[in-house]
């Protein structure tokens, strides 16, 4: 096959380092840059194999998110702008890791076990984020998808979201939006003004809105979508990447975990903030109160804020349709408890991993899901966008059922189903604020969260620890279980689980209750019993306290 001598030739100037290993996992591949040519090269070969296997445009990403400057990754993209399916992420790792004389064996086995037609075309989206190696690596891919013989599109730098919003474009003929990052800001921000036009007597105060780019591609995104927003929005950008470093001491993932402003950043006492994260897929809102007092809200309160609006206008538009929000088990008790017996909404726990939870919300006619971390989207049933449709369209019906009908139409216009978004989610939170003429405390105080804890306890073998519903409870090793079953009774208010880390010897304890002397304690207590159960490493956990 002539294809094949291209391939032969093309990866010896992307050579493999011998006995490098590498695992594509949730987040695809992510480690140094300096490690990755080979991989990028390989992940062009894989996603027009892809495209030809479909029949359809697959993207390729390159980012590593929230990770350091340093690092970079890749990601594949699905005909519907969804994640690659677990069987092609077995061929990412298959066709990564084989040794340069081995390559050529690995694409054939992967070509033979799909059945793929090599005379089908191909065609591949290719984006790629700030970071200084992502212009050489995003041409290893491109070199890849010319050595088989596939079409490419390089869009450049564009946030992840972006990508899978173009790849999902492309394959439903543009009925999804056009595949241009221009269609992208016509089409969210379009539905905003849409949104906006029902907040009554909105000041320009209540219309401001400080934004942490994490010096990625997020604060570029902004910048060029700021002329589409006509002045409805007024955002003061902050680490825009004029100057910082791309994720250090900023962005989403620093704010969430330190549970403190991003340096760079001008707060005034109740002024609505957020953090996007590198690759602009995770967003995190906070503000200071009057004491100066730092306040998170993060995915579990941007779900309840989202869902309680869905659920307020189906009630008003008379639309009979389901509507759940998927957690995790990381999801604060207090969220739940809100959701369940105040607002009457399902909830839905699932394995950690933005995968699980997008395919639980597919269940549904409208699914809302967020990790905590501020990853997270809304999904439509093909019938639920549908109704809302008709409803929209029909003109017979009374004027509050008519508002609500569009107010969904364009809930649903903003919302960016592919996969979470910081620009689409921003845009959602600040027209419900508006809508609801709400201000960030008064989201805030909708509940208030259980204080909790999080510890880490290494282990020789983190496969020793097995859980099962949605990770809320282990079966192995022996004994783990009922010891956390009596500590949890030592405290008003509590539950914790265990689970191990997808990526290291660690199991990760989660622990909740009233107080946060009470988390902070059972936290202890918990990890104390991952050390003695499941083989701990090193010293015995040491109190918190």
């Amino acid at each position: 096959m002539p294809q094949f001598k291209e391939v032969s030739k093309q990866s010896g100037l992307h050579p493999k380092p011998a006995g490098l290993v590498l695992q594509y996992g949730t987040a695809g591949f992510r480690t140094n840059a300096k490690q990755l040519d080979h991989i990028m090269f390989r992940m062009g070969l894989l996603a027009t194999l892809r495209s030809k296997k479909t029949k359809a445009t697959i993207g390729v990403m390159v980012t590593a998110s929230h990770n350091p400057e340093e690092d970079n990754g890749v990601k594949l993209v699905d005909p519907m702008g969804e994640m690659v399916t677990p069987t092609w992420e077995g061929y990412a790792t298959q066709l990564a890791n084989a040794e340069q004389e081995d390559l050529l064996a690995a694409l054939q086995d992967i070509i033979k076990k799909e059945a793929i037609n090599m005379s089908q075309e191909a065609n591949v989206f290719v984006g790629k984020d700030t970071r200084s190696s992502s212009a050489s690596l995003s041409q290893a891919v491109l070199d890849g998808v010319s050595a088989l013989g596939g079409h490419s599109k390089d869009y450049g730098l564009v946030t992840t979201p972006q990508l899978h919003y173009m790849v999902c474009c492309q394959n439903t003929q543009c009925k999804y939006g056009e595949a241009t990052v221009e269609g992208y800001y016509k089409k969210l921000c379009q539905a905003f003004i849409q949104l906006t036009k029902n907040a009554s007597n909105c000041t320009d105060d209540q219309k401001h809105l400080t934004v942490d780019g994490a010096n990625g591609i997020g604060a570029l995104k902004v910048r060029e979508m700021e002329s589409h927003l006509k002045r409805e929005l007024h955002i003061s950008l902050f680490n825009d990447g004029s100057k910082g470093k791309l994720n250090h001491q900023c962005g989403a993932d620093f704010v969430k975990v330190q549970q403190k402003p991003p340096t760079g950043i001008k707060m005034n006492p109740g002024e609505r903030c957020c953090s996007f994260d590198g690759d602009a897929d995770r967003i995190v809102y906070y503000y200071a109160d009057s004491e100066g007092q730092f306040h998170l809200l993060d995915g579990d309160k941007i779900a309840t804020l989202i869902s309680t609006f869905l659920k307020e206008l189906l009630t008003q538009a008379g639309l009979d349709l389901e509507i759940a929000v998927v957690q995790t088990a990381y999801a604060n008790g207090s969220s739940t408890n809100y959701l369940e017996d105040t607002m009457k909404v399902i909830v839905r726990c699932t394995k950690t991993g933005v995968k699980h939870l997008h395919h639980a919300a597919q269940e549904f006619d409208i699914g809302v899901y967020f990790e905590a971390n501020g990853h997270g989207t809304v999904l439509f049933s093909k019938a639920a966008e549908e109704k809302i449709q008709r409803l929209a369209e029909n003109s017979s019906i009374n004027d509050e059922r008519k508002r609500a009908a569009l107010l969904l139409q364009n809930t649903v216009n903003v919302i960016n189903q592919t996969v979470g978004d910081a620009i689409s989610d921003m845009l959602l939170i600040e027209a419900i604020l508006a809508i609801k003429g709400m201000t960030i405390q008064q989201w805030d105080a909708i509940y208030s969260d259980l204080p909790n804890r999080q510890l880490k306890v290494k282990v020789s073998d983190r496969r020793v620890i097995d859980t099962t519903d949605a990770e809320r409870r282990a079966v192995s090793p022996a004994g783990l279980q009922e010891a956390i079953d009596s500590l949890v009774k030592n405290y008003r208010e509590a539950r914790s689980f265990v689970r191990p880390s997808g990526t290291e010897d660690v199991v990760r304890v989660y622990a909740e209750a009233e107080t946060q002397e009470s988390a902070d304690a059972l936290a202890h207590d918990v990890s104390l019993a991952v050390y003695r159960l499941a083989g701990g490493v090193g010293g015995e956990p040491k109190p918190l306290h």
